[in-house]
């Protein structure tokens, strides 16, 4: 005991090896929901970025408008209205499919203006060669300026990663049964929230640090390119 404060009310170690088993069963969904929100908002983010920097208003419009909505809109409170709100209208998802739907669609709003502004930093010089070549827009795109656009995108884009694992588990308030949902149920059934928290955040981090180590060799992959 230090100042009156017993060290297992903090952390009760038996407690964390015991619970650990149980609460790990809940990270596939954590994997699921964080890694596919990513991988569908990125193409949609790309659509998006498309639409953002198009001249035709029909296109520009409501990109911008679905992209500022999104930004503007809390995680937490467009779970909730995909999940408890759209059965009103006789719409229903299932709890997992409604968390990936709602990681995607709010994931991609950002990764359009990270894609846009990555795409817009190439310089113009290089559309130009490319068309000097013969090239057609859609070989420019993807041959010679998605490839540099890459490696400006990497390290905004692994931020997004990090900040969709974390917010997984916002996922667990519409009835996911993802890691922190797994840690509330443990919480609950020995009183003991403080632990098993932080196992749980633990956990997070670790998932973390090797999106860390992923982003360091992406951007050693991609370095040569000029």
């Amino acid at each position: 005991m230090v100042s009156g404060i017993e060290w297992k009310h903090i952390f009760d170690l038996p407690l964390a090896i015991d619970s650990l088993p149980y609460i790990l069963q809940g990270i596939g969904y954590t994997i699921l929901i964080s890694f596919g929100g990513m991988v569908c908002g990125l193409v949609l983010g790309f659509v998006l970025a498309l639409g953002r920097g198009s001249k035709r208003i029909i296109f520009r419009w409501p990109a911008r408008l679905f992209i500022s909505y999104m930004r503007g809109t809390p995680m937490l409170v467009f779970l909730f209205l995909l999940y408890f709100g759209l059965p009103n209208i006789g719409i229903q998802f299932s709890a997992v499919i409604a968390a990936l739907i709602g990681f995607s669609l709010h994931s991609s709003a950002y990764m359009a203006e990270i894609i846009r502004s990555a795409l817009n930093s190439v310089d113009k010089g290089q559309w130009e060669a490319a068309t000097a070549l013969g090239l057609s827009n859609w070989q420019t795109m993807f041959s010679v300026i998605m490839p540099q656009a890459t490696r400006i995108a990497i390290p905004p884009l692994s931020n997004v990663l990090l900040d969709l694992i974390k917010a997984s588990s916002l996922a667990a308030m519409i009835t996911v049964p993802d890691l922190f949902h797994h840690a509330k149920v443990v919480g609950g059934r020995e009183f003991d929230y403080m632990t098993v928290y932080i196992v749980v955040g633990l956990i997070y981090w670790a998932i973390c640090l090797v999106v860390e180590v992923w982003q360091n060799y992406l951007e050693k992959r991609f370095a040569y390119i000029k």
